[in-house]
């Protein structure tokens, strides 16, 4: 199969398998973004894996996925700030900050406010709640109509009362 024919199957099968994703039919989504990465791999197929794991509550492997998806492209923002994401998650905050911090300088990304906003998520864990606000607020700077950064300022001020 020519190479442009292999990236057209692997982008059909990660429509197919976001699909499944957002119909909450996590199991086929894997599948199916396996397939795609086995097809012709993509740093976003492997972010979207990890997020399907996630979703799953497969925290590790979600990570596993997104540290694959940074091999592949380094530039792409988004797996840096999903492995920060996952690590307060996982309770672990202070290894969030330094993959956040890379996600707000990733040449390739769509969605800045994110890792600020998850900046501010450890700031919270961490009871610092001023410097949290200043990433929410940066996040609302980037992204004016985040609501839930703008919701959790509300809920942040309310410690500070």
């Amino acid at each position: 199969m020519a190479e442009r024919e292999e990236i057209q199957r692997a982008i059909e099968y990660f429509h197919k398998a976001y699909s499944y994703q957002m119909n909450g039919q996590l199991v086929l989504a894997v599948r199916f973004y396996k397939r795609s990465i086995e097809t012709f791999p993509t740093a976003e197929a492997h972010t979207f894996l990890g997020w399907t794991y996630s979703f799953m509550g497969r925290l590790d492997e979600a990570i596993a996925e997104c540290q694959q998806a940074i091999e592949v492209d380094p530039d792409f923002g988004n797996p840096y700030n999903d492995i920060g994401a996952y690590l307060i998650e996982k309770g672990q905050p202070d290894e969030a900050v330094p993959w956040l911090q890379k996600a707000m300088v990733a040449k390739r990304y769509e969605s800045y406010h994110y890792p600020h906003y998850n900046l501010g998520r450890v700031y919270v864990a961490k009871e610092m709640y001023n410097k949290a606000l200043e990433e929410f607020q940066k996040a609302l700077e980037i992204q004016p109509d985040y609501l839930l950064a703008r919701q959790t300022i509300e809920e942040v001020k309310k410690y500070l009362n």
